[in-house]
């Protein structure tokens, strides 16, 4: 079960391909993904938007054995992706990815039984903000403590840190569950040991059916990944799902699987991965 446990990072900061070499990389996914492309204005956009779209094909295909051609790949309304293949007997009923891009990265994790998320954040603030005037917008989604530790853990920089930590593990716990909505996020309160041994508490109740952890991504990002039992899936997400109702033994098994080492991939490598199911599929 293990297998199904993964953790893939692409760093997109040198990628600088020529307008053709984008093109051809787009054209190895399917047509009706490429308009979630195209659809941004900035190159920058464009390529974060590409590599999450290749990065789930190339994981999907490596983790199930699914011919590229039979992949598909849909997204809740909140817009979360999942693997729709009723007509394949998978070898994990529940498999499960996320995907997530900030800054200079672009992330994807996966989970066999139980539900996961993932969310990088970059520690940069819009142009023209102070940073105290870009948290204090944020300041209602945090629990009284959760704020303290944010604004007094030190310099204006660390301050940040502190914030982007924080906010990264909200986003993981929302995406998690697929419901898209960030209210009542102050209730849902995060604790730590110098951001190991994370837990969380809602209304002061721990969340025993939950993981979490946080890693520090190169320079100045950070990604959480998040874990929980399916039962408790966003109902426009819980309808995508193979399996839901698990035993106490199953569950317990999956929530319990290690988090796999994050493993780097280059923008090339899944280029070259998918123009060889391409031509495969052409040939064949």
């Amino acid at each position: 079960m293990e297998e199904g446990v993964r953790r893939w990072m692409v760093d997109i900061s040198k990628w600088d391909p020529h307008p053709s070499h984008f093109s051809f990389a787009l054209s190895l996914l399917p047509f009706h993904d490429h308009s979630s492309v195209t659809r941004y204005f900035k190159m920058e956009d464009r390529k974060r938007a590409l590599v999450s779209r290749m990065l789930q094909y190339v994981l999907v295909h490596d983790v199930l054995q699914i011919p590229f051609p039979d992949i598909v790949i849909k997204r809740t309304l909140e817009g979360k992706p999942y693997l729709d293949c009723d007509q394949f007997g998978l070898r994990f009923p529940n498999f499960n990815f996320n995907v997530s891009h900030h800054g200079d990265y672009v992330a994807i994790a996966s989970e066999p039984v139980c539900l996961v998320g993932l969310d990088i954040v970059s520690y940069d603030v819009p142009q023209g903000e102070t940073i105290e005037e870009f948290i204090q917008f944020f300041s209602s989604y945090f629990s009284s403590l959760e704020w303290d530790n944010i604004v007094n853990a030190g310099t204006s920089n660390e301050v940040l840190i502190e914030f982007c930590r924080y906010w990264s593990l909200k986003e993981a716990y929302v995406k998690a569950i697929g419901s898209g909505l960030t209210e009542g996020l102050n209730k849902v309160e995060f604790s730590h040991t110098r951001w190991t041994n994370i837990s969380a508490k809602v209304d002061g109740k721990v969340m025993t059916e939950w993981r979490f952890w946080l890693f520090e991504l190169g320079d100045r990002h950070c990604v959480s990944i998040a874990r929980v039992h399916p039962i408790s899936a966003a109902m426009s997400y819980k309808t995508t799902l193979k399996k839901v109702d698990f035993t106490e033994d199953e569950y317990r098994l999956g929530l319990h699987l290690p988090n796999v080492d994050i493993v780097k991939l280059g923008v090339e490598q899944l280029i070259s991965i998918l123009q060889k199911a391409f031509d495969s599929k052409h040939r064949g």
